[in-house]
């Protein structure tokens, strides 16, 4: 068994234009894929804002340059993620399809060394 981080990736403009029916029956999605795939789930949560976050670069020098805002500017941000086990890939991919994403998608990668 290998574990999986599923990224969850979200258009930030599409949610501030919810009016909380969106955010709510993703709320109850969320709870759902849960119970139905807690065997396989090894934590997860949801991520504050973009404009919350604290990118951190390497100056070159042996410093470091600190800036506001997400490492790389993209329509789509990560707002959530899953650490599942699974089998192999092809089942952390069908575990990964029943992530409730409706603004976005997801990204499943395979943590090094099993995490």
């Amino acid at each position: 068994m290998g574990k999986y981080l599923v990224m969850i990736y979200d258009d930030e403009a599409k949610w501030a234009a919810d009016d909380g029916s969106v955010m709510e029956q993703n709320h109850k999605n969320h709870q759902a894929f849960a119970e139905a795939n807690g065997a396989a789930l090894r934590g997860g949560g949801q991520l504050d804002d973009s404009t919350t976050a604290t990118s951190i670069r390497s100056d070159g020098n042996g410093g470091y340059v600190v800036t506001d805002g997400v490492f790389a500017e993209t329509k789509e941000v990560m707002g959530g993620y899953y650490i599942i086990e699974a089998a192999d890939l092809d089942e952390a991919l069908a575990i990964a399809k029943q992530v409730p994403s409706p603004m976005g998608g997801v990204e499943v990668r395979p943590l090094v060394n099993g995490g």
